[in-house]
Parts: structure tokens; sequence; C-alpha cells
């Protein structure tokens, strides 16, 4: 259907969203000792039916497309695989849940290190206490590079999310982060694939990964911001 909620690539271009996807943004915050706890919602944008999101990360209007891709000759070549998550990622055993980690989705959030790192406290999931936080810290994963699997069943740990996209920040690293796409939205490359549909996804917005259309976390070592 034409009006069915997706994200295409569009050639060297943004990213047009069909469908009415509510678009908002949302901020990492910290505790005391500045490690990331959690999401915040800090703004919601106007409903549109269409839109293009900038993908180069020079538009003058961000998060919106004004064209500057053209004028800057951006290369927006995608050089992501397209295979199956569950073929990339590496499998850590654990006793209660096991992880599935593809690394090269990482965006730099750091939710995996609050606490014990994720990669320690997985051989330790047979405690309910360190259990419900390593089930925490990979819930705000935002690129979904971290799945957490029932050792009993043998099915990822995954709650049903809303589909939206929300522009991310940074307060820690003062700097903006990736678009945060949830709920299992379809993404199509330039050439018409369609990737893998996941429900935590984080598409490149600086315009500088060498993962794209994924982030790769460059925008943290560039200092990448969309108040510009």
């Amino acid at each position: 259907m034409a009006d069915e909620r997706s994200i295409s690539i569009t050639e060297d271009g943004p990213y047009v969203v069909t469908g009415s996807i509510p678009l908002r943004e949302q901020s990492i915050a910290v505790n005391e000792t500045g490690e990331s706890i959690e999401w915040q919602p800090t703004k919601t944008y106007p409903a549109k039916k269409k839109y293009a999101l900038c993908r180069c990360g020079q538009s003058a209007n961000k998060p919106y497309c004004d064209n500057s891709h053209a004028d800057e000759g951006f290369e927006g070549l995608e050089t992501a695989s397209m295979k199956p998550y569950a073929e990339q990622a590496k499998v850590l055993d654990g006793p209660r849940f096991k992880l599935m980690d593809q690394e090269d989705l990482c965006a730099l959030a750091r939710f995996c290190d609050t606490h014990q790192t994720v990669w320690d406290e997985v051989e330790k999931t047979d405690d309910p206490e360190v259990a419900a936080i390593f089930l925490d810290q990979i819930k705000d994963c935002v690129s979904g590079r971290l799945v957490a699997i029932d050792t009993a069943t043998g099915e990822p740990i995954e709650a049903p999310r809303e589909q939206q996209i929300s522009t991310t920040q940074d307060p820690a690293e003062q700097c903006s982060g990736p678009l945060y796409v949830e709920g299992g939205i379809r993404l199509i490359s330039a050439d018409g694939k369609e990737y893998e549909r996941r429900s935590r996804m984080a598409l490149c917005r600086c315009g500088a990964s060498g993962n794209k259309p994924f982030c790769d976390g460059t925008h943290v070592k560039i200092g990448f911001s969309d108040k510009e």
C-alpha cells in the first residue's frame, strides 16, 4: 500500500518517511556519575503524512532536508550488510539469558556500560537482580546492537514498541545522535531492497558513518549537532 509506514533511503539524499510516522526528540539522561540511565522525551514535531529527514548532516533546517546534500556533494552510499541480524551477531552464553551482539551497529549511547557492563552481567543472569539490570540496559540500546535471548525458550526479549522516529540528543557528550527508529518500521534501500525489520535501529544523520545507513558512533567523534 502506498501509505504503508516506511523509510526510503534516496541515493545521496535524505530519508523519505511516509505513512504519518510520529517524529519526536529523545535525550539521554545520566545519573550523578555520568552513566546513561534512560531516554527522556524532550520534543514532539508537528504531525506530517510524509517528510524528508536530513541524512548528510548539513541541512540548515534539521532534522528536515533542505537539499544541502546536493550543494555539498554528499555521498551516501550504503555499505552496511543486509544479512539478517542473527547471521551477523556474536552470541555470549549465560545461565538465564544469552547476549547477542553485532558490534558494528554500536551508536555509542553507553547504556550497556551502566552498573557492570552487559558483557560481564550475562554470566550472572541467574541472579534476578542482575538479570533485571541486564534486560533494562539492553532495552535502551538505541541501535539494536544488543539483544537478550531467553535460554529456556530461545526467543528474544523484545517488548512491543510504538512505531516512531526520534532525533536524539547526547548532552553528556555535547552532541546530537542518530535517528532512533522503533517498532519494526520498513527500511528500504536506495536500490529498492528492504532491510530486515527490527524493533530498534539507529540511522546515521551526521553523514559520516562508515556503516551507512546505520549509525556507527561517528557523531560523537565529530561533535555533530543539530542545534547550530
